[in-house]
């Protein structure tokens, strides 16, 4: 008997280790379909702009090969490039910042709303995401256009005809009336996830309502705030049918620019290096704007 015992407990512990390693391995096997995906679709898309916007490019014949950085230095050292570039996310921080202010109180009264008002606000918040964005740009410009609504009603009240359409501020209302639903749900969110019990409990203390909104409520939704600016500065950077179809052609942002040079320049590697300063660019704006705040966040909450 002695001499069995060694031989069967090797045995024993491959045996009770075997489960162990499929149920570590299961997460792997479990989310590999979705990391092919995101490599296929993701990935392999990027990386190839990436190589393209290195290519030199023929204007004569419209081919491309070889290597050169033309590109990102004419786009890095050229006024007009640069120009579209802080336009772009000047408006994108504007509308932002629009969506923070009209969505943070926005969510704030839906999460204190009883049923059935609740889910009827929350429909009518995500409805406009059921039409085209496209839609809604042409929407806007039949609001907001020489003959459209808008125009006749300052002409009603004497003030006369004003160009609203192509201008900088006719883009921020349009971006703001597309991204506010991204700004809403995440705050909504986060205010889910907080106990009513705290913010009373500010109020028993002698704290105003707008003292215990502003010091205790928006501390705690941060997160939340966090991820709607991070979307919505995200998706309004690279927005192109609103700038598009709402600022024209003088009026560009850089998805536009990419769209130009891509389809009526036909210069692929200048529009795949705008891109790729475009991502470039967002994500050190994005990452820089999400530490500060995250920051932020754990100091005051510890």
């Amino acid at each position: 008997m002695s001499a069995t015992l060694p031989d069967s407990a090797p045995a024993a512990t491959t045996d009770d280790e075997a489960p162990e390693r499929r149920v570590r391995s299961a997460p792997l096997f479990l989310s590999a379909p979705a990391a092919l995906l995101f490599v296929a679709l993701v990935l392999t898309p990027l990386f190839l702009t990436a190589l393209l916007s290195f290519n030199q490019f023929d204007y004569a014949t419209g081919r491309t090969g070889g290597f050169t950085l033309e590109h990102y230095l004419s786009v890095l050292t050229d006024e007009y490039y640069l120009e579209i570039f802080f336009r772009t996310f000047r408006i994108s921080a504007l509308a932002t910042a629009i969506c923070v202010v009209i969505g943070v109180p926005e969510a704030y009264i839906l999460s204190r709303m009883g049923n059935p008002w609740r889910s009827v606000f929350l429909l009518v918040i995500l409805a406009p995401l059921l039409v085209s964005v496209v839609v809604r740009a042409f929407g806007w410009s039949m609001l907001l256009g020489p003959e459209g609504p808008v125009n006749g009603a300052l002409i009603a009240l004497g003030i006369g005809r004003m160009k609203l359409l192509y201008t900088e501020g006719t883009v921020v209302v349009a971006l703001v009336h597309v991204m506010l639903p991204f700004m809403v749900i995440p705050v909504w969110t986060s205010l889910q996830k907080l106990d009513p019990a705290v913010e009373q409990a500010a109020l028993s203390f002698g704290a105003s309502r707008g003292t215990a909104i502003v010091r205790v409520v928006a501390p705690q939704i941060l997160p939340g705030i966090l991820s709607g600016s991070l979307i919505v500065f995200g998706l309004s950077a690279s927005a192109f049918a609103i700038p598009g179809l709402l600022g024209g052609r003088r009026l560009k942002m850089v998805a536009t620019v990419v769209y130009d040079q891509y389809l009526s320049d036909l210069n692929w590697p200048m529009g795949a290096a705008v891109a790729v300063i475009l991502l470039a660019a967002n994500l050190i704006i994005m990452l820089t704007y999400h530490r500060v705040v995250e920051g932020h966040y754990r100091r005051r909450l510890g």
